[in-house]
């Protein structure tokens, strides 16, 4: 076998914080080769970020400990320790012979400074040539990440840019030097299917192009099946598993990596409960484990939620008669918005976000609103409950016209459609505790009659969505990104609302906790006999949790009707295009992808 790139051994990291010392890494090895994509994946907490951090010296040296060696083979430098080189070298390598695209782009990026020049900084940083020629190679570099019109994003600043145009700046910006190296950290999460795909296709011919070996860090299998060579599976900071990429996916041997194939929603799966990691890592769970041979997506044999097992009739029911009344009647509703632009931003723009929306939602269904980031989905659903003024249109809740609606009356009517946001830390006040934020809006509308009673249904109510009593006490930050989302679900449901609007609420979130969050909201949809709006760009998680489904794009819908059928037919262009997006992690695609890179391979070499 040939001399790894790069060769980590009994790499351990530990922190001080005010608790004590923290272990993340404990005696993690594994090598990378020249010219491979090696997938380390798991879930928050695991230690995949912190790993790559430690190979940068990009760790807060106060807090961590590195132990252990990463030997190097610097095309630039020979054979180097990672761990122990002065500050002086290590800064050569860095954006050099081992880049790193981070996860979220807009905090990677500097605001106040335009893209193209944060681009141009890495090339005159290492390289010996004119300013001229940074700036044409930058140009080359924007049009090589195919970006459109590169002189006007060299320009353009990152709050200008969409996300997916963003990530494509920083792959610009961590290839401009040609790495031999380069670490993806979580570089599609959050993104829109076709975008995440775009990404996942330039990354791959890049690598290849280059001859760049791949760190892809990640906690979405399906994207890894297209990206991989071979997958190590992290959890607790330790290693639990490593092999081929189709070998983890064909035959995953720890119960950790069977759980992390289980517990993603797929377009194929037919669960009523998605099973989450605690299911698999006992005992009993692991024996129960079947296994699909056709999709190598674990399903359990067993009902997850004891409480209250779903089967598969119960799942997502249809009612027998369809209500003559709908719920929500939304007809012809247009949202406009006016941008300024030019020169001391004189100039006014009128955009319309929302164009023409015409749909009903019956009591007790889930609809599933999907699209593209842009596609107007989220904007629709502040308009419904008015956070959000309509241009135009007519929005008819519970018999009520919303649209017309005299504020006193409007802030009254809110308590029965409620709506649940992507960004659970940024919805809770900061300096209020959670027990104090789920009195808060019983308190607005007068539910129950004293602070002892909502007190008690605070309480109450952390103990449905699965938190301890001890929580009521504590402040947002204390909790993990699915916890909160639970106190979120938890400050919704406080005034027994009959509709509840979910914005993305799923999709940052490892996907143990998705599942934890998506059988929550289908068992609080049976007990409190919700009506649910789904917002999501996730195909996979719509089709688990929707009765109906609408297509958006470009502030219109192209295409809505029962779930199953529009998944099985979809009959519009932009849905086909949608769910051919959608990776799917089954042997067929692992084996394409591979035969693509071959093919792709070949075709360089020759």
């Amino acid at each position: 076998m040939k001399k790894p790139l790069l060769q980590v051994d009994q790499l351990s990291i530990q922190f001080q914080t005010r608790q004590g010392l923290v272990q993340a890494v404990q005696n993690m090895s594994f090598q990378l080769q020249k010219g491979e994509t090696l997938a380390i994946v798991g879930e928050s907490g695991s230690g995949k970020t912190v790993t790559a951090l430690s190979l940068m010296q990009l760790l807060e040296t106060q807090s961590a400990t590195v132990a252990g060696n990463a030997l190097f083979n610097s095309p630039k430098l020979g054979e180097v320790d990672l761990f122990s080189l002065p500050e002086k070298q290590m800064q050569k390598i860095r954006g050099n012979d081992i880049s790193i695209v981070f996860q979220d782009p807009m905090s990677s990026l500097n605001p106040v400074i335009s893209c193209g020049k944060q681009v141009m900084e890495v090339l005159q940083i290492h390289l010996t040539i004119s300013k001229e020629e940074a700036y044409q190679r930058t140009l080359r570099l924007l049009e090589m990440v195919q970006l459109p019109q590169p002189e006007k994003i060299y320009r353009s600043f990152p709050h200008q840019l969409s996300g997916g145009q963003k990530q494509r700046v920083m792959i610009a910006m961590a290839m401009a030097c040609e790495p031999s190296i380069l670490i993806a950290d979580e570089p599609t999460t959050a993104l829109d299917v076709t975008v995440q795909a775009a990404i996942l296709d330039l990354l791959n011919e890049l690598r290849l192009k280059n001859g760049t070996s791949v760190l892809f860090i990640s906690h979405d299998l399906g994207v890894v099946a297209q990206m991989a060579d071979r997958i190590l599976v992290m959890f607790q900071g330790q290693i639990v598993e490593q092999g081929t990429t189709l070998d983890i996916f064909t035959q995953p041997q720890h119960p950790y990596t069977k759980a992390l194939l289980a517990c993603r929603p797929t377009l194929k799966t037919q669960v009523s409960v998605l099973p989450t990691i605690a299911d698999f890592l006992s005992a009993k769970a692991d024996k129960q484990v079947v296994a699909r041979e056709e999709t190598f997506s674990p399903e359990p044999s067993f009902a997850v939620d004891k409480a209250a097992p779903i089967t598969a009739e119960s799942h997502n029911p249809q009612p027998e008669k369809e209500p003559e009344q709908p719920l929500l009647q939304v007809e012809d509703v247009h949202v406009g918005f006016s941008v300024s632009s030019g020169f001391l931003l004189k100039q006014k723009e009128r955009i319309t976000a929302v164009n023409g929306v015409s749909f009903e939602v019956f009591p007790g269904e889930t609809m599933a609103i999907v699209g593209e980031s842009g596609c107007g989905k989220t904007t629709l659903g502040r308009a419904l409950v008015r956070l959000i003024e309509p241009s135009s249109g007519k929005i008819l809740f519970n018999g009520k016209d919303w649209s017309n609606l005299p504020k006193e009356e409007l802030r009254k009517s809110r308590k029965d459609f409620q709506m649940i946001f992507q960004d659970p830390f940024a919805s809770l006040n900061p300096h209020m505790k959670i027990g104090e934020a789920i009195m808060e809006p019983m308190q607005a509308h007068q539910v129950l009659k004293s602070s002892r009673e909502r007190r008690q249904r605070a309480l109450e109510l952390l103990e449905t969505v699965g938190l301890l009593p001890e929580h009521f006490n504590r402040y947002p930050h204390e909790f993990s990104g699915g916890q909160q989302q639970r106190i979120c679900i938890a400050r919704a449901l406080a005034l027994e609302p009959t509709c509840i609007i979910c914005d993305e609420v799923v999709s940052s979130l490892d996907v143990s906790v998705q599942a934890q969050v998506l059988n929550l909201l289908n068992r609080l949809k049976r007990e409190f006999h919700l009506t649910i709006l789904f917002i999501t760009h996730d195909l996979a998680v719509a089709k688990f949790m929707a009765d109906r489904l609408l297509v958006m794009d470009k502030g219109q819908i192209v295409e809505q009707g029962p779930a199953p059928q529009i998944f099985s037919n979809p009959q519009h262009a932009y849905t086909k295009t949608l769910l051919q997006a959608v990776p799917t992690g089954e042997l067929a695609d692992i084996l394409a992808a591979q035969e693509k890179r071959k093919a792709y391979k070949a075709s360089i070499d020759e």
